[in-house]
């Protein structure tokens, strides 16, 4: 996105900029665009010249950027997630303090508006397609609060989208986001020295680097950019290949147990993965990326190899951890 008078910058405010992916984000456009970046966290890297607001989107002062500039562009990073408050509070934080911003970007006049969604909206099912275009049903399981927070955040942007044709609205769908930075579910299993599989269910798994994310999202600031996009990376393989890939020894589980073990083991990082999202352990959630190709020119600039192993670039490995039940 370009400034229409003289030499002007593009302003884009950024929310959720003091999340991983945000800060990487911020770091692939801050030499092109004026950021402003609105998140209730301190943002940690100074040294980009960041306008940052420390503040509660749903709150009154997030309107402040947008009232005193012209904000020609709102990206909006995923979702926010904060252990220290209730489900109720993290469920307001994300789903009213996105339909705020959005109600904002109609208010003040701004011309686009990128929400970060992901493939998962479309849920893992055994009887799912092989590639799931845009036009599918969001199935995701609603057992666990931060995906249901996700498809009510993909569906009210589609909604706002229909009814305000003057804002040019994107909505990205990335399939499994990985990456040095990233902290998310499934790059938190793939760090696992031994990680948890269902016997006898291998899934195809789609990957995508955190970089071509941002890659995605500085194409849609274009003009003329509007709709909703599946995002791939650059393939598909079966969980046991991306396992040996990164040499893992996978723990095979019956899967009617499976939920039951880890539940056990809370909040250990040996666990690596929430009962609730079991099902991704067993189906497929592949989509199909033609739209993004065709209409915005996209391509991921990452290899699989590179994508898969840039895991390895974060964390250490996390340990194996011997199943016992949490004692009496």
């Amino acid at each position: 996105m370009s400034g229409e008078a003289g030499e002007r910058r593009a302003t884009v405010a950024v929310a959720g900029i003091s999340g991983n992916l945000g800060l990487a984000l911020a770091r692939h456009l801050a030499r092109a665009v004026t950021l402003l970046g609105i998140d209730h966290r301190p943002f940690p890297d100074q040294r980009l010249g960041v306008e940052h607001l420390q503040v509660d989107r749903r709150k009154a002062r997030a309107a402040e950027p947008f009232a005193a500039r012209r904000v020609d562009a709102l990206v909006l990073v995923g979702i926010e997630h904060d252990h220290d408050l209730p489900s109720t509070e993290v469920h307001d934080l994300n789903v009213d303090g996105t339909k705020r911003l959005l109600d904002l970007c109609e208010r003040h006049g701004v011309r686009k508006a990128i929400v970060l969604s992901s493939a998962n909206v479309y849920g893992p099912a055994p009887d799912n397609s092989s590639f799931l275009r845009e036009e599918a049903p969001l199935l995701a399981t609603a057992r666990r609060g931060d995906m249901r927070d996700l498809v009510e955040i993909d569906m009210y942007a589609q909604s706002f989208l229909w009814r305000h044709p003057e804002i040019e609205t994107v909505i990205l769908r990335p399939v499994n986001v990985v990456g040095p930075t990233v902290r998310n579910v499934p790059a938190n299993y793939l760090r696992l020295a031994r990680p948890m599989t269902a016997l006898g269910f291998d899934p195809m798994l789609q990957v995508i680097h955190e970089e071509d994310v941002c890659r995605a999202i500085a194409l849609c600031l274009r003009p003329g950019v509007r709709g909703v996009f599946n995002l791939v990376g650059p393939g598909e393989l079966p969980l046991s290949a991306i396992l040996r890939e990164l040499g893992r020894e996978p723990l095979p589980v019956p899967h009617f147990l499976l939920r039951p073990m880890l539940r056990l083991l809370g909040d250990d990082p040996g666990g690596g993965f929430p009962p609730e999202e079991v099902d991704h352990l067993q189906y497929a959630c592949t989509v199909d990326g033609s739209r993004a190709a065709r209409e915005l020119g996209w391509s991921p600039s990452r290899s699989l190899r590179e994508t898969i192993r840039s895991v390895l670039e974060g964390e250490p490995t996390l340990p194996p951890r011997a199943f016992a039940p949490h004692p009496r």
